[in-house]
């Protein structure tokens, strides 16, 4: 209320003569900061794409040439040898301004030409083709030129102007590509007609839904990324939890402070950091293998930013700015500021503020406490409740909506616990995709979850962006919130309260009667995310016999040995091959988001055909296994793959109300096996080989299908990969410990090809007491041990 009272700008009073407006000094003075900090702003917005603009040259070295110039003519000498002369001669008016507009257009000229140049280096990709390691003459002749032309300080988006758009495959390669990777899935009579149906659509209507998608790559950005968004995200009407968000972990062994307000505090802090060397540009651009700049596009939609429900299509709301957060708390809701006079609050002043919170005793009001189930209802129930909602809550749905981003604090524990390693990482993984259906607002960019014995962790909506670039923004925070900003020897953060802060503003929900019945305790909303949430079957496992430096010694890409493993395992698991969904990214190119490899290969199912009969030829299969997965690896991401292509193919044909047997198949398809590989040490902001449990424990989403699983892993350190899984419970032919179980077997028996690899010996079950004796970390007494670092050589 106190923040309700210093937003008001004036105080009406009456006098004889009328209404008289009484200004307000403190008033003025936050008016006058604001408008200063808006303009700030700006000009640094300015500056930032003024740079990205002249890159890859730099405004120096603009200047070095305007001062030769000058400095040529003021001694009366043409470096140009005559060249200026003559030009100057064939102007049609020489004057002065004639001559400064012709200057002016040969550094427009300069500048395109730069950018250009650079487009056209890097769209090359024969690196990619070459094996790991080894390095061509023309490839070492394409890096000089590259890290010539790239300039020395590039910004986030300096590369931008110089991506190349993505290409669009031929669709006789395409369909190649499609047939020969459903061939090891389908018998020979269903394979057969899906070949007619191919070769069909290849003579009728190939050629013309192609012809489109040329066009459409001449004049777009990417001729496939704002499709995907739309028709794969945006139209759904699937509810989003589950369906459209994903998870990451906390550490796994270590948790820095249990004080939970304290933790909220640095979290929310490091994050805004992020956001705000976001802003400014000083994020430095990834580069693939450290010479390959990828887009950046994704991380403009970070903060700031919900998915508003629509009856036939979401879209996405982005503010440029906010300078608060909703909070999150048995069952209130509150607003935070994040911002005083002087700027950013420091991390104890937000402590103090989520503290105030933790012990505010007031109650919820009544279906208050469940109204975030509305978000994870069906899009369209969401969307007519939410245009009610929106009359009479207002302000509440502004406040909430137009956050930076949404924080929960929960009043339970999560993480890993000595008693039961196993379950307590199962429920930490449930809690952080679904909660309890109704403690989370699933339209808003990410929601930060702070649980009650200070662990962590994200829930993050889809459609935005995808799972590299809120991975770059959660390493940075971990990293940041540990190494840079710590904590006092009695779990708090560092610095002093801010008594004169006021309190942070309870949300009051005025709710119409619809709304009332929508989301209360047996509402069927509710119900719904309550049945959806709990029917999530999630398992989390280290996997701790060897990790990346054991299969780098195999002289194998570590992605593939597990695509591999996980082929064998899912075999034994149904006794059956299937359809496998590998994400991998697009972003060498403007704009690209994924593609799909579909890891479940010919030469894949003939080597897990010989590891069930033992054969002798199992090492060789294995390696031509591994070979064919990272030849589609690389194909799909320069553009090459199959899936992207055609599911364009299929928009097009529906706009132009052209039907497709093959392509109405091909759209119908489920994926049984849906995996991911979670990316890690994007950004080295600490050594991670000395400190490797500070590494993230990964993260997971749902499966793709009702009788499929969802699989991700990450590569913690060297010697340990973590598994997420994820079934549904109500489907008879899954089980996610089962499978869990098989992955480790099938892990070990894939390494027991190889001389090192015969060494190591499979135990009973998952996560064992061990892995917990040399790591105090993992447990709430023991969170501030002496394995902890005290700062970052790297800060």
């Amino acid at each position: 209320m106190a923040e309700a009272h210093q937003a008001v700008g004036f105080r009406p009073s009456l006098t004889s003569d009328g209404a008289e407006v009484e200004l307000s000094a403190p008033v003025l003075q936050e008016i006058y900061l604001s408008g200063l900090r808006s303009w700030k702003r700006h000009l640094s917005r300015f500056w930032n794409d003024f740079l990205t603009g002249v890159f890859p040259a730099s405004p120096l070295s603009w200047l070095f040439l305007f001062s030769a110039i000058q400095l040529a003519w003021f001694l009366q000498l043409d470096p140009s040898l005559g060249l200026m002369e003559k030009i100057k001669d064939n102007l049609p008016y020489s004057s002065p301004s004639t001559q400064r507009v012709f200057l002016s257009g040969c550094c427009g000229s300069l500048i395109f030409t730069l950018h250009v140049a650079l487009r056209l280096l890097l769209s090359y990709h024969g690196w990619l083709l070459e094996p790991h390691g080894a390095m061509s003459s023309p490839t070492k002749t394409w890096l000089a030129l590259v890290r010539i032309f790239s300039g020395r300080k590039t910004m986030l988006f300096s590369y931008q102007r110089s991506l190349p758009r993505q290409p669009v495959p031929s669709v006789q390669d395409t369909v190649r590509k499609y047939l020969e990777s459903v061939r090891p899935i389908l018998s020979d009579e269903d394979f057969d007609w899906t070949s007619v149906l191919a070769q069909e659509f290849l003579r009728l209507q190939a050629s013309l839904l192609q012809w489109y998608l040329q066009l459409k790559s001449w004049w777009a950005s990417n001729y496939v990324s704002d499709w995907w968004e739309e028709f794969v995200y945006l139209r759904s009407r699937h509810s989003l939890m589950v369906n459209s968000n994903y998870y990451m972990m906390d550490f796994l062994y270590v948790t820095p402070t249990p004080v939970q307000a304290a933790r909220a505090g640095n979290a929310v802090h490091a994050l805004l950091l992020y956001r705000h060397r976001l802003n400014r540009q000083e994020i430095l651009p990834t580069l693939l293998m450290g010479m390959r700049p990828l887009c950046s596009a994704q991380y403009e939609k970070i903060f700031n930013t919900t998915r508003i429900p629509g009856i036939q299509k979401d879209h996405i709301r982005h503010l440029r700015d906010s300078r608060h957060v909703a909070v999150f708390h048995r069952g209130r809701f509150f607003r935070v500021g994040t911002h005083s006079q002087s700027g950013l609050l420091s991390p104890r002043a937000l402590e103090q503020q989520f503290q105030r919170i933790l012990d505010d005793p007031s109650p919820a009001c009544p279906q208050e406490e469940h109204l975030a189930a509305l978000t994870a209802a069906p899009r369209d129930v969401w969307a007519q409740v939410r245009s009610s909602l929106k009359v009479q809550a207002e302000d509440a749905l502004e406040a909430v909506e137009g956050a930076a981003f949404f924080v929960s604090l929960d009043s339970e524990p999560a993480g890993l616990t000595r008693e039961d390693p196993a379950a307590s990482l199962d429920a930490y993984a449930r809690a952080l995709l679904a909660g309890r259906g109704h403690d989370r607002w699933f339209d808003k960019s990410f929601t930060l979850i702070v649980f009650s014995n200070g662990k962590l962790g994200l829930s993050v909506e889809h459609s935005w962006a995808d799972c590299p670039i809120s991975g770059h923004m959660w390493e940075f925070t971990l990293a940041t919130e540990c190494f840079q900003l710590g904590y006092s020897a009695d779990g708090h953060c560092k610095g002093h309260p801010d008594p004169s802060l006021p309190q942070p503003q309870r949300l009051y929900w005025h709710l119409p009667e619809k709304v009332r019945s929508d989301s209360g305790a047996s509402s069927p909303t509710l119900r719904g995310a309550k049945t959806l949430s709990g029917n999530i079957d999630c398992h989390v496992f280290p996997f701790s016999h060897f990790g990346k430096s054991f299969i780098k010694r195999c002289h194998l890409s570590s992605d593939s040995f597990v695509q591999m493993a996980l082929q064998l395992a899912h075999f034994r698991d149904r006794g059956q091959f299937c359809l496998t969904y590998e994400s991998t990214m697009t972003r060498l190119f403007l704009e690209g988001r994924t593609e799909t490899v579909r890891s479940c290969t010919r030469e894949a199912c003939n080597f897990v055909r010989a590891m069930e009969d033992k054969e002798k030829t199992r090492r060789a299969l294995f390696r031509l296994a591994v070979e064919k997965h990272q030849s589609l690896l690389k194909a799909a991401m320069s553009g090459q793959g199959v899936d992207r292509h055609l599911f364009a193919l299929y928009i097009v044909s529906q706009f132009l109300h052209l039907r497709s047997p093959f392509l109405d198949q091909v759209h119908s398809e489920q994926w049984q096996l849906a995996t991911s590989q979670i990316p890690v040490q994007q950004i080295h902001l600490f050594d991670v080989h000395n400190y490797p449990d500070y590494v993230s424990s990964g993260g997971g989403f749902g499966p793709a299908d009702d009788h499929g699983y969802g699989v991700s892993y990450i590569f913690m350190g060297d010697d340990t990969i973590t598994f997420h899984i994820s079934s549904k419970k109500s489907s008879t032919k899954t089980d996610s410990h089962r499978l869990g179980q098989h992955i480790e077997d099938a892990l070990l028996d894939v390494a027991s090809l190889f001389q090192e690899g015969q060494r190591l010996k499979p135990r009973c079950g998952g996560l064992q007491e061990e892995d917990l004796g040399h790591r105090c970390g993992s447990l709430p007494c023991h969170t501030r041990g002496s394995r902890a670092p005290t700062k970052s050589t790297n800060f």
